[in-house]
């Protein structure tokens, strides 16, 4: 119960994340701002503070009886990382395609790029290259 959160009580009760909590204790704080902390993981019970005291726990009918298994999680958490890996993948082919394509055509013209060398310092580039200009940021 980690994550915390303020919050006004309703009439109907104390809304979060879409989902309605509930509890016969809330009727007498009609109006009032509450702290509600929760789990992540368990958004099915939350737990409400008034004035830095307990109040009351508050259950979401919706989803009091739901339960998802860690298999599940462990089987959406897997699907999703493979979803992810293919798109990189994807999006490298495309980057790599496109890069290979513009050399093609650099190749042809005028305009050769030559391949960059990695100075070892920026000392001796300048060194290396006497016709490249210094330049500071006010100028």
């Amino acid at each position: 119960m980690t994550v915390a959160k303020a919050r006004k009580v309703r009439r109907d009760g104390i809304w979060f994340q879409g989902f309605r909590s509930i509890d016969t204790t809330l009727a007498a704080y009609v109006g009032e701002d509450v702290i509600l902390r929760y789990d992540p993981r368990d958004m099915a019970e939350v737990r409400l503070f008034y004035q830095d005291r307990f109040l009351c726990r508050a259950i979401c009918q919706e989803l009091a009886g739901a339960m998802v298994p860690l298999r599940e999680i462990l089987r959406a958490r897997n699907r999703r990382r493979r979803e992810l890996r293919h798109t990189i993948e994807a999006r490298t082919q495309v980057v790599e395609a496109l890069v290979a394509s513009h050399r093609g055509h650099d190749t042809e013209g005028l305009h050769a790029v030559p391949e960059a060398v990695e100075p070892s310092s920026p000392r001796a580039t300048a060194r290396d290259n006497p016709q490249r200009i210094k330049r500071y940021y006010n100028d």
